[in-house]
């Protein structure tokens, strides 16, 4: 993984809905929690400008991030994040700390790439996406930012599913491993109403 995320963080005592609105109105701060590794949760603030900037990158969403609490080191990912509804702005975070003897398991997002390139959409085919994420299981170190999607040999009319992505070495599929019933489909290749194949058939029938 390329990308480095550290946000400074720090503990903080004054707890509850009401203080958690002071430290966004006056300070300007998101409210956040860490807990796992058999350890206490640690209630902290992150600045809401650093948390916003590095939400900005897709990553950080799948990334081993490091919180630096008051000057100690914790490894952690984003489990939970609460944004308000109108304003931009951060209500809440969980983060999750992670060991690296541990697997842990997250969402990471799918890249559907070469769709142009696509077997099926050079036939006139569609291409429908009906996942954008997949839940993985995984040691931190063999944590992917994202898995590929390479569209080009899929043909008209083919669903792709869980089962036909290259994952990672040391990755697999939290869905998969509950059995085959679970393998979801993430895309198919479909002809749009309207499309080449029935212009042709109602170009044969006004011949």
């Amino acid at each position: 993984m390329s990308n480095e995320f550290t946000l400074a963080a720090e503990k903080r005592s004054d707890i509850g809905k009401g203080a958690s609105r002071r430290l966004r109105r006056e300070a300007d701060k998101a409210p956040a929690v860490i807990y796992g590794a058999d350890k206490a949760p640690e209630s902290i603030t992150i600045l809401q400008k650093d948390i916003l900037k590095a939400l900005e990158n897709e990553a950080f969403y799948s990334h081993i991030l490091t919180l630096e609490v008051e000057g100690e080191k914790q490894e952690v990912i984003l489990k939970d994040l609460q944004r308000h509804p109108a304003k931009d702005f951060i209500l809440h975070a969980d983060f999750l700390r992670v060991t690296a003897d541990h697997k842990l398991t997250t969402h990471v997002p799918l890249h559907f790439i070469n769709e142009d390139k696509c077997a099926g959409v050079k036939k006139g085919g569609v291409i429908t996406h009906s996942a954008v994420e997949v839940e993985v299981r995984c040691l931190p170190a063999d944590l992917p930012e994202f898995i590929e999607v390479d569209m080009t040999d899929f043909d008209l009319g083919q669903i792709i599913h869980l089962s036909d992505l290259k994952l990672p070495q040391g990755v697999e599929l939290v869905e998969l491993a509950h059995g085959e019933s679970h393998d979801q489909a993430i895309a198919n290749i479909q002809t749009p109403r309207g499309g080449a194949d029935e212009e042709a058939e109602e170009g044969e029938s006004e011949a």
